[in-house]
């Protein structure tokens, strides 16, 4: 259940309607739909003390959204989606303090024969892979992977979040397997014209074999609502180039992970460039799973910029129906000369 997207699972409203001028007949319909995550445990980040927590978010982060399309027929369709984090633990929206209502997406699209086109808040491609290419999924308590790109200490880790605002992208129709992402976020502001962001993605599929690369650039800027904070061991920031490979191979005894990602962050005082490498395997065992996996990152650039991270976990998953699981994991986690981190505890997980 860790490698699947948590896609729509009940309609609440059906309508159509029929055009006065012709007899076809549009179909629309809404969704809702989401997850709720409870993760009770001991959490302790390196170089921080520990902490006995009842929290969200153990393996996955919670979320309710909406989903709607409308069939306009010819193989053509307008969308829209709307999904909001919330934080179980106390009924807080958000994953954080300031997070915005719909933060995890805000988009209407439309999609063509030719692909599709959406606007709005979007996800990132680097995002989807990230998650997609790890045994832990999006967790962002145990997964090394998500851990050492989007939760990177001192001069290691991706800028900004995992969603981009007043973003455009275009995905393209699967061609045996292919398929490609382009994806681009306006800065917004005649005072930071600049403040802009591109990715681009292409990935393959076919049976048990998939891979993706990615590529993302970010003109740094701290507009607020933008990318709100910097690395805190990069002083200077000015741009960041994030170059990333993964894939996997289900073997059905055992599905293999492998990633590597390359971070140039430039910045006044010069270039400081992270490698990161990642392994991880999910075992079956009957229904449920064990999921391992290994990250490790290294950074060169000034001396005070020349540190390295270790992070390594297990877990295992028990699916108590089809909407709901059992999960229990300990990560590993080692940052330069800081005390070491411990984690692990017990979760429970539904969607709906």
């Amino acid at each position: 259940m860790s490698k699947k997207h948590f896609n729509a699972l009940s309609a609440v409203c059906i309508a159509s309607a029929a055009s006065l001028s012709t007899p076809a007949i549009a179909q629309s319909s809404v969704s809702l739909y989401g997850l709720i995550d409870g993760f009770v445990g001991e959490v302790k980040n390196p170089g921080a003390h520990s902490a006995t927590v009842m929290q969200g978010g153990g393996m996955s982060t919670s979320f309710w959204g909406l989903r709607g399309t409308e069939d306009l027929g010819g193989g053509y369709s307008t969308y829209f989606v709307l999904e909001s984090y919330f934080q179980p633990n106390n009924g807080t929206f958000g994953r954080f303090a300031n997070d915005s209502f719909f933060s995890r997406n805000a988009y209407v699209g439309l999609a063509t024969p030719y692909g599709s086109i959406r606007a709005g808040r979007l996800t990132t491609p680097l995002y989807i892979s990230t998650i997609n290419q790890n045994p832990f999924f999006n967790s962002y308590t145990f997964s090394p992977w998500i851990l050492h790109t989007y939760k990177g200490l001192g001069p290691q880790g991706v800028v900004g979040d995992s969603g981009w605002n007043n973003a455009v992208a275009y995905s393209t129709p699967n061609w045996a397997g292919l398929t490609g992402q382009l994806i681009y976020s306006f800065g917004n502001s005649a005072s930071q014209p600049s403040s802009k962001k591109w990715g681009a993605q292409l990935g393959y599929a076919n049976g048990p074999f998939q891979l993706t690369a990615n590529y993302q650039w970010i003109n740094y800027s701290n507009l607020a609502g933008d990318i709100a904070s910097s690395l805190p061991g990069v002083a200077g920031l000015q741009s960041q180039a994030t170059a990333q490979l993964a894939g996997s191979y289900n073997f059905n005894v055992v599905r293999v992970f492998a990633g590597y990602m390359n971070i140039r962050d430039k910045a006044a005082p010069g270039t400081i460039t992270t490698n990161t490498e990642h392994i991880g395997v999910t075992i079956p065992v009957g229904a449920s799973s064990i999921l391992a996996a290994l990250a490790y990152s290294k950074s060169s650039g000034t001396n005070s910029n020349d540190v390295n991270r270790l992070t390594w976990s297990v877990g295992y998953d028990y699916p108590l129906s089809k909407r709901t699981d059992a999960y229990a994991g300990f990560k590993y986690d080692r940052y330069d000369s800081l005390s070491t981190g411990l984690t692990y505890g017990v979760g429970l997980r539904h969607q709906f």
